[in-house]
This record gives structure tokens, C-alpha cells and sequence, in this order.
């Protein structure tokens, strides 16, 4: 199997280029396309995890996805952030998140305490 490390961005691209291909394919695992396509892709991450890294979301933004998903209003958040006005200030930005809502909201809503304790640009 002649396989080469992925070094530059043309290097990404033909890599990409064969793992789409052998995609298509559907090679079963064990075979040598499937191992093939398994040591691509486990390059491809490798290159992409150190090349483009891809920052948590914004905490305010992540707690509005969530409320999108699953169906929630500004008042089923009143337990883990308190009563309304301040729900209000913290999706509108005028407030920060504490500690104690952002571990009531990883609890709560289940979203990653990362993405909650990342400060708001």
C-alpha cells in the first residue's frame, strides 16, 4: 500500500479526493480498499484537527440552538438561570453566565460545559 503523509494543503486535497472516491465504492472493512480508506481517514482527521480547528460555539448561541432543538421557551429556563428579566439579559448579552447556571444548563439542557464557559467575543 503506498501511502504518503499528508504536508500541505494540495496534499489535503488529492487525499480528500481518493477517500471521496473509495467512499463511493463501499469497500468492506478488512479488505485492502477498506483499510486503505480507514488510514486516509484517520489522516485527513489528523490533518484537519491540527489545521483547522473548529472553536466551541458561542455560549449564548449554543443555549439558543438548544432551546431551538428542543422546542423551549425563554421560561423553561427560568430553574437553571433564574426569573425571566434575567433569562432576557443573559440571551440578549447584557448579562454573563454564572458558574452555577452554566452547571445548571450542562445539566439541564445537556449542552457541553466548553461551549458554556467560553467567553462571548
Amino acid at each position: 500500500m503506498d501511502i504518503k503523509p499528508i504536508h500541505t494543503e494540495a496534499d489535503y486535497k488529492a487525499t480528500l479526493k481518493e477517500v471521496s472516491a473509495l467512499i463511493d465504492q463501499d469497500p468492506q472493512r478488512f479488505t485492502p480498499e477498506g483499510d486503505r480508506l480507514e488510514i486516509l481517514g484517520l489522516m485527513v482527521q489528523a490533518y484537519e484537527a491540527e489545521h483547522c480547528p473548529i472553536d466551541p460555539p458561542d455560549p449564548i448561541e449554543a443555549i439558543k440552538f438548544r432551546m431551538d432543538q428542543q422546542g423551549l421557551q425563554p421560561k423553561d429556563l427560568e430553574p437553571m438561570i433564574g426569573r425571566r428579566n434575567r433569562v432576557y439579559e443573559v440571551l440578549n448579552g447584557k448579562r454573563k453566565l454564572t458558574m452555577s447556571m452554566i452547571r445548571k444548563l450542562h445539566t439541564g439542557l445537556g449542552i457541553a460545559a466548553e461551549s458554556l464557559i467560553r467567553q462571548t467575543r
